[in-house]
């Protein structure tokens, strides 16, 4: 039986950088954010949705205009929403079937930035949660994006708080640049391979 593994954690937490170690180690890993990117630009039931949500102008040369959207639903949490209601079922059909493209593996994993807030950890057998400390991920982000202090934060602010994934999360990883993570990730896989 193939175990489906949710990998999370907050803006600037290491969340890629964990993936990637994953990945090394030989296991499959579906970046959620990234295919719902291309779904968005792909996928004919999300373009005419969010064609009737926004309005046909909102794709420009078959892409979403991304900041056009981002200015709209940062205006009204209401078309985020919506918005999220399109893509969600999309991207999670989209990763079931490569899930089962990769039925050979014992675990595959799916990375995602909102996965406690979608709901969409109900669906997987298990979630990982990456931590840091707030101060090493704001610098993380300011350093990766360009941005600044309260930029970050304000973006942090619009997650879910560390806490609140705690409560949800089976496993916890720190990536805070003194503990290894190597060790913490070989022990979350053999505790789901037990």
């Amino acid at each position: 039986m193939m175990l489906k593994v949710g990998i999370t954690g907050g803006i600037g937490s290491g969340k890629t950088y964990i993936c990637k170690i994953i990945e090394q180690l030989g296991y499959p890993v579906y970046n959620a954010d990234v295919r719902a990117k291309e779904l968005t630009n792909s996928n004919s039931n999300i373009k005419s949705a969010v064609k009737s949500l926004f309005g046909k102008d909102i794709y420009v040369n078959g892409e979403l205009n991304r900041s056009a959207v981002a200015k709209l639903v940062f205006e009204d949490s209401t078309l985020l929403e919506k918005l999220n209601r399109i893509i969600h079922p999309e991207v999670q059909n989209d990763f079931e079937t490569w899930a089962n493209s990769n039925f050979d593996n014992s675990i595959v994993f799916k990375e995602a930035a909102i996965l406690f807030e979608s709901g969409m950890y109900k669906l997987m057998d298990a979630n990982i949660l990456v931590t840091a400390p707030l101060n090493i991920r704001i610098g993380r982000v300011m350093e990766r994006d360009g941005v600044s202090k309260n930029d970050v934060l304000k973006r942090i602010n619009n997650q879910f708080s560390d806490e609140e994934k705690l409560k949800l999360a089976n496993y916890t990883i720190v990536n805070d640049g003194k503990v290894l993570v190597l060790p913490q990730i070989i022990n979350v896989i053999n505790e789901l391979t037990k």
